[in-house]
């Protein structure tokens, strides 16, 4: 299959590829995602076999506008403020689905489904041009670094999908807040750049659900079962900057080839004359540049670890931890 690059001008030739049950990555705010139509148990099928994703692994709903939403879900009072108050934007919201509405192979068996609409004018144009929501996990082989750029998409999925919306790199880098408005107490699923504080002013009590899910339990948001975002390295993860001459001790003791990942500052007082990459100035580029620092030293097969600094993970610097977390399988250095 040979995966072609379309820009604005030629959104509505992505949308007849859509319409066609073929498989059309698509840009967003957060990363990009590989659209397919959401109702069309075909198409959603090549999804989980473009990514080797694991099929209990729910599917998010892409909508150009909040109307959409009601044709497949209750949508309650709470969730309508959300919806006028973040939408478009990187808040995804789980409702509960009209029966036979949704096919399994979208919600994952649940009786619930995940929605957004994100804030990017060309994939709006393109879902309103193919006529129907379209299903939208990051368009990476499952358990890679999410993409932020269609060179990123094409890295992962060339020849593997029909096409690729390009409208330059992502602006927030990692994927939207996911929050569960179909339990008694709306509960944040998988943090992103609309955190509790700004959810509560408009809904009340929000949870940080912690909850890790069973080996034979259904996730109700993509994220929360599988190891996600990872290089081939192993990433360990420094949370302090004074740690970070141990930690660069440590790998040079353990003969490792290693390379660093942190921010400009950290770069220039400990890591001349290592592989390194950086994540800028502070935790908002930290959380943009992410992802694709975590892809440039997958292609830098040498390296065989990575030391990545942390952040402080209250507000948004949660969902940097949240990301960086799981792309390290939980490990930290320890002096």
């Amino acid at each position: 299959m040979k995966t072609t690059i379309f820009t604005r001008a030629t959104v509505n030739n992505a949308a007849e590829l859509i319409k066609q049950g073929e498989l059309v990555s698509f840009p967003t705010e957060t990363v990009y995602g590989l659209g397919a139509d959401a109702t069309n148990v075909d198409a959603v099928k090549k999804v989980y076999v473009a990514k080797g994703r694991p099929s209990d692994n729910p599917l998010i709903v892409t909508v150009a506008d909040p109307e959409t939403v009601s044709k497949f879900a209750t949508v309650t009072p709470e969730a309508k403020k959300l919806m006028d108050k973040f939408w478009p934007g990187p808040l995804t919201i789980i409702l509960p689905i009209i029966p036979g509405a949704l096919s399994m192979n979208v919600t994952g068996g649940l009786k619930t489904a995940a929605f957004r609409e994100p804030d990017n004018d060309a994939t709006r144009e393109l879902i309103r041009a193919a006529g129907t929501p379209i299903v939208g996990p990051s368009a990476n082989l499952s358990g890679k670094p999410s993409p932020t750029t269609a060179q990123h998409v094409l890295h992962d999925m060339d020849g593997r999908i029909a096409g690729i919306l390009d409208d330059g790199p992502c602006r927030v880098g990692v994927e939207s807040t996911v929050i569960d408005m179909s339990s008694d107490v709306p509960a944040i699923l998988r943090p992103g750049a609309v955190d509790e504080e700004m959810l509560e002013p408009i809904i009340g009590q929000v949870a940080t659900d912690k909850h890790k899910v069973g080996a034979k339990e259904t996730p109700k948001a993509p994220g929360m079962k599988y190891k996600h975002y990872a290089p081939d390295a192993q990433v360990i993860i420094v949370d302090e900057l004074s740690q970070f001459p141990a930690a660069i001790a440590w790998a040079k003791a353990k003969g490792y080839d290693f390379g660093v990942l942190a921010t400009d500052q950290v770069l220039a007082d400990y890591a001349a004359g290592l592989p390194q990459y950086s994540l800028g100035q502070d935790l908002t580029s930290a959380t943009r540049d992410l992802f694709a620092g975590l892809r440039y030293f997958d292609l830098h097969p040498d390296v065989q670890v990575v030391l990545a600094q942390g952040f402080d993970d209250s507000g948004f610097g949660a969902a940097y931890m949240n990301r960086l977390g799981k792309a390290a399988g939980g490990e930290h250095f320890a002096d």
